[in-house]
């Protein structure tokens, strides 16, 4: 049965849809500014510590901009499914793990810019 056949008391509300489709948009931004972010540290910042941080530091960046698109998607399926069967929302697991390793990469990052000022 479509949410068009479905009587109104059943249907998810629109605008939890709508939020569900911002978030999930809001990883799809993410994700571009990680992509962005990984290319520059590669190609654009040629200063930035020595050669195999600054491509390793770009590389995880552009990996992670490829978790955060798949992570989103996901996310953002599993949301759907919830509100259309009215089951609870799904547990945010890669949302913790994914802010870990970000916050470690601009840990690593710091650290590479003070070792290269020295």
């Amino acid at each position: 049965m479509t949410d068009e056949q479905r009587p109104d008391e059943q249907r998810p509300d629109e605008r939890f849809t709508l939020a569900s489709e911002r978030t999930f948009l809001a990883w799809m931004r993410s994700s571009l500014a990680l992509l962005a972010g990984g290319i520059a540290m590669i190609h654009l910042v040629p200063q930035f510590s020595t050669g195999w941080v600054r491509t390793t530091l770009g590389l995880v960046l552009i990996f992670l901009a490829a978790a955060a698109a798949v992570v989103g998607l996901r996310r953002w399926s599993q949301v759907e499914k919830a509100l259309r069967s009215g089951a609870p929302m799904p547990p945010p697991h890669e949302l913790w793990l994914f802010a870990v390793v970000l916050t470690f990469v601009a840990f690593t990052a710091a650290v590479a810019s003070v070792v290269a000022a020295l």
